[in-house]
């Protein structure tokens, strides 16, 4: 699998400290954001040249964001913005950060706890942060440091060419039907799941975004904090990673598992010559950007048992927010604002209706709702939890730890050794809180 570098929380923070003793001098007056208006009027007094961060780099390199930043010069004729993306966004970011070297606006990280949002991020005022639908989240002691760029759900992307082809003449609705289907697939010569398991990033899908949602209760991971052994074969866990497990045994996913092949995956979906992703909602827009037919491209709820209804996620997609280091804050907060309320950026790309009507304008969303699945609203990731995954040294938004547990001779094993880690974070953090 190679070396990996995990980057806890405290490191960041120490790394932070060393840097700003030696430039303290460059910090010590904090510049107010001033929030231009959301009009349609040209404030020429804005000018210079900003730095976003972005894990899209396909966006980038097809002109999309460039196209967003010469609308944004329309209206602000000296200012520049210019794009920087991550491939593997949620770990390289946390290192970039740690050098003040994040551009001057970004995607705030999953993986860092709300009390240290401060640290990196400039607050945002009332007026921009009005509208923001999942409050709980981006925020900390009364402030909000982020704005959300869409709403996700996941499910099945597939090519309903590819299932014509097999002979499905019906989505699959259980497991067990879903297994069906992957047989008919692969029979007819068409690969019946891209996992994706060589990019590491699909692969959270199977860990704790599909182990939170499928039971119902947006806490579940939260919860884990009070647990010694969260992994087990017989509960969320053990049945998620082992649907994955019986996909790649019986040759039901790509055969080239360690190369990243993300984008040429998107073209084989796109031209039917794989079936399906498990993957949220903005992944139907890549596929059909890379030349589908619309009416080819449906998306449906993930049948991960064999009962008649099943639960499906609402999450906000990345938080995008300033960084405290930005030396053009008013520019960068102007940005951000015309970003995330003036660009199509959430039309474009398939997410659902900021205002929580639930009544999108995509035929993808009509038909997922319309096996009506059950919804769970997602709650922001605890301090506890993420301060244990950091801890235990679990690359939990990485998708890592997966890949590890898919390759895993004896599942049970793997997880004795993730309980082990966790239990051993558990007990560090109960000696840390002690007085």
């Amino acid at each position: 699998m190679g070396m990996r570098l995990h980057w806890t929380t405290r490191t960041i923070l120490l790394l932070l400290f060393l840097l700003t003793i030696s430039g303290c001098e460059n910090n010590t007056k904090q510049l107010e954001s001033t929030v231009p208006p959301v009009g349609n009027e040209v404030k020429s007094d804005l000018s210079g040249t900003i730095v976003m961060m972005t894990n899209r780099i396909d966006l980038i390199e097809n002109g999309t964001f460039q196209g967003y930043a010469d609308q944004f010069k329309q209206k602000y004729p000296e200012a520049n913005v210019e794009f920087e993306g991550l491939s593997n966004y949620a770990t390289d970011i946390l290192v970039r950060l740690s050098t003040k070297d994040a551009g001057d606006v970004l995607l705030l990280p999953v993986n860092l706890p709300s009390k240290e949002l401060d640290y990196f991020f400039e607050p945002l005022d009332e007026e921009t942060s009005a509208s923001e639908r999942f409050t709980s989240f981006a925020t900390y002691d009364g402030k909000r440091y982020g704005l959300s760029t869409g709403t996700t759900t996941v499910g099945i992307v597939y090519n309903k060419r590819s299932f014509e082809k097999a002979g499905i003449t019906a989505v699959p609705q259980t497991l067990d039907q879903f297994y069906e289907a992957c047989a008919k697939l692969k029979e007819a010569g068409i690969i019946p799941l891209y996992m994706n398991y060589g990019a590491v990033w699909p692969l959270r899908e199977w860990g704790n975004s599909l182990v939170n949602y499928m039971t119902g209760n947006p806490e579940y991971l939260n919860n884990m904090v009070n647990e010694d052994s969260p992994w087990q074969l017989d509960n969320e866990w053990g049945k998620s990673i082992s649907i994955a497990r019986t996909l790649i045994a019986k040759g039901y996913v790509e055969n080239e598992l360690f190369s990243n092949n993300w984008e040429i995956s998107k073209t084989r979906l796109a031209k039917g010559q794989a079936g399906m992703y498990l993957l949220g909602n903005w992944a139907v827009g890549q596929v059909l950007d890379v030349g589908a037919s619309p009416d080819d491209i449906g998306f449906f709820p993930f049948p991960y048992d064999n009962s008649s209804t099943h639960y499906a996620p609402i999450n906000p997609d990345w938080f995008v927010g300033v960084s405290k280091y930005s030396k053009n804050k008013e520019l960068a907060m102007a940005w951000l604002n015309f970003f995330v309320k003036e660009t199509s950026y959430s039309d474009d790309w398939g997410f659902l209706p900021a205002d929580g009507s639930l009544n999108p304008f995509m035929p993808q969303y009509r038909e997922f709702l319309s096996y009506e699945p059950k919804l769970v609203y997602g709650t922001v990731q605890s301090d506890a939890f993420i301060d244990l995954a950091n801890g235990a040294k679990l690359s939990f938004w990485s998708g890592d730890y997966i890949q590890e547990l898919l390759a895993a001779p004896d599942l049970q094993k793997s997880f004795d050794e993730l309980n082990a880690k966790w239990t051993e974070a558990r007990f560090a953090t109960q000696v840390t809180s002690q007085p």
